[in-house]
């Protein structure tokens, strides 16, 4: 399974009442697949998973899934730090005709390796979906290490993962062991042409919020043999990526997307909404780059 080389953790946007925006979302999605997006992710941490009920993911699943019809692929954040939810929650993005779920290391309860490889092994058993593993340990508290990533590399249904550790040995190890199809993205902006240049295969990214196409002429320019372009454009959206995680992520995108003319309200709380510097900080970025 391809799910394309510019995938976005999309985030979820709120109405001012609190409650989940699911027109605003199909207009973001498709506003993403408009801008170099190959596939989205719906309810992962820049979705504010977290703060999302069943109910409200499965609504969200089904109304974006229908929006985009074929214009990018749907992925479905459902990891949980708990199993039987996981597996629960893969199952239902399956039967809502997904196209994928991206499965964060479990988080709090700091399992051993061989604890994480059995809990994605439970995932992987109960369902036929292509699956892509998620290793962040700066959120998680646990390093998946490439040893445990190689072996769950070889069940039938994980075919990529999502490296957030910022380790480019740790990624150079999982690229040197894993079969040919296994694909690994970056999972961090600002390393997209570092996991590139050893042989990754894309970005899971939150600056496609923004800068969806340069995103994409940055991938090309790499596969075209342009590394020099490729280099300039990474360093010229340097500061994008660094905007965007002044505070905790996805408060700093949400504030970026409102002055762009979306409506994506506020974090739900524990996160809360930009300082008044952090917003005149963002939108120096923003104007820098002729966004607003």
């Amino acid at each position: 399974m391809d799910f394309g080389r510019i995938i976005t953790a999309m985030v979820t946007p709120f109405k001012q009442d609190g409650s989940l925006d699911y027109a605003e979302a199909v207009r973001i999605a498709n506003y993403l697949a408009d801008n170099g997006s190959d596939a989205v992710v719906l309810s992962g941490t820049t979705g504010e998973s977290p703060t999302l009920t069943l109910e409200e993911e499965t609504v969200l699943f089904q109304e974006v899934k229908k929006g985009l019809g074929r214009k990018a692929k749907v992925l479905a954040g459902t990891g949980s730090n708990c199993t039987a939810t996981a597996v629960e929650s893969t199952r239902k993005a399956e039967q809502l005709g997904l196209d994928g779920a991206l499965l964060v290391v479990p988080y709090y309860n700091k399992p051993p390796q061989e604890g994480l490889y059995q809990h994605f092994k439970a995932i992987n058993d109960a369902v036929d979906l292509p699956l892509m593993l998620y290793n962040i340990p700066g959120r998680t508290s646990r390093n998946m290490e490439p040893e445990t990533i190689l072996r769950l590399a070889e069940l039938r249904n994980y075919v990529a993962v999502k490296e957030a550790s910022g380790d480019l040995r740790q990624m150079q190890k999982i690229l040197a062991a894993a079969p040919r199809d296994f694909l690994l993205y970056a999972g961090d902006d600002n390393l997209t042409l570092d996991a590139l240049k050893l042989g990754g295969y894309g970005v899971v990214s939150v600056a496609a919020h923004l800068v969806g196409p340069q995103m994409k002429e940055l991938v090309n320019a790499f596969l075209s043999g342009d590394t020099a372009r490729a280099e300039e454009l990474q360093a010229a959206l340097a500061d994008i990526f660094q905007v965007i995680f002044i505070n905790t992520n996805p408060a700093p995108v949400k504030a970026a997307l409102n002055l762009l003319g979306f409506n994506c309200g506020i974090p739900r709380l524990p996160l809360v909404e930009l300082t008044d510097g952090e917003k005149e900080t963002l939108k120096k970025v923003l104007a820098r780059h002729r966004l607003l």
